[in-house]
């Protein structure tokens, strides 16, 4: 099963998202691939998201983490490779069809691989404007998108589904990334709406992690933490995706 990860917005709880879904299937007993299209805001031989995940699992034997490309400023990625190095290093960056390979060489030796984005739903991952959206639709993923509780979440949230639907996605998850221990009224009103919103899309709705959820000293706890998060995210795997349209065949990518 393939998995594509994307957001409402940046710093929504993709990463965190990502780990719990991670063990998830882990705890399912599934070898697990991440892959990271194109990791933004680290230097060379600094952590990353990928690398930030395994960790706080412990380094699993059966999970494999992957970057497709990495750029030092925590920009969108073609502008934070024009930043670095023009249009050379724009015209550089792994293309669409690249991606594509990459994720099914990584289908063929795991059962379960998820592919996380950066940013939101339609920010470029390429010179020509290819997105996680394409991406998604060229491997016939189901996609996962992370909402955050916050004053402003309903229409990005709406916009993001709007968006994901009207290219096919029909099927998708809806999940609220960070909700706080002590949530006020804002949050509770603002999690039921997203429900609702998730549910008149015919989308499956699940809690997401915790806010915090990996910020415990202690790694074994950050491990529980993220392993009880994973069980209630168990309908994410129990269904196929489905796209109104017919998804581009994944080899003829690009």
């Amino acid at each position: 099963m393939i998995l594509v990860v994307t957001g409402t917005d940046t710093n929504v709880g993709k990463t965190v998202l990502t780990a719990a879904l991670a063990a998830c299937a882990l705890g399912r007993g599934a070898r697990v691939a991440i892959y990271k299209p194109t990791q933004t805001g680290v230097e060379p031989g600094q952590g990353g998201d990928v690398r930030s995940i395994s960790q706080w699992l412990g380094n699993p034997r059966a999970l494999t983490v992957e970057e497709g490309a990495r750029l030092a400023e925590p920009m969108a990625p073609v502008d934070a490779a024009l930043h670095s190095g023009g249009i050379a290093a724009a015209q550089a960056l792994p293309t669409l069809a690249d991606h594509v390979r990459r994720v099914q060489a990584l289908a063929r030796e795991h059962e379960v691989v998820i592919v996380e984005g950066a940013g939101g739903l339609l920010v470029s991952l390429t010179l020509a404007g290819e997105t996680i959206a394409d991406i998604a639709r060229a491997l016939g993923a189901r996609l996962v998108v992370v909402a955050r509780p916050d004053l402003g979440t309903l229409n990005h949230t709406a916009l993001t589904l709007e968006a994901a639907v009207s290219r096919g996605f029909v099927d998708g998850v809806l999940v609220l990334g960070g909700f706080p221990a002590a949530p006020t009224s804002l949050h509770e009103r603002n999690r039921s709406n997203l429900r609702e919103l998730a549910q008149r899309n015919r989308w499956t709705w699940v809690p997401g992690p915790p806010a915090a959820a990996v910020s415990a000293v202690e790694k074994e706890t950050t491990q529980r933490i993220l392993h009880a998060a994973g069980r209630k995210l168990a309908p994410v795997f129990d269904e196929q995706p489905a796209l109104a349209h017919a998804a581009s065949s994944p080899g003829s990518a690009g």
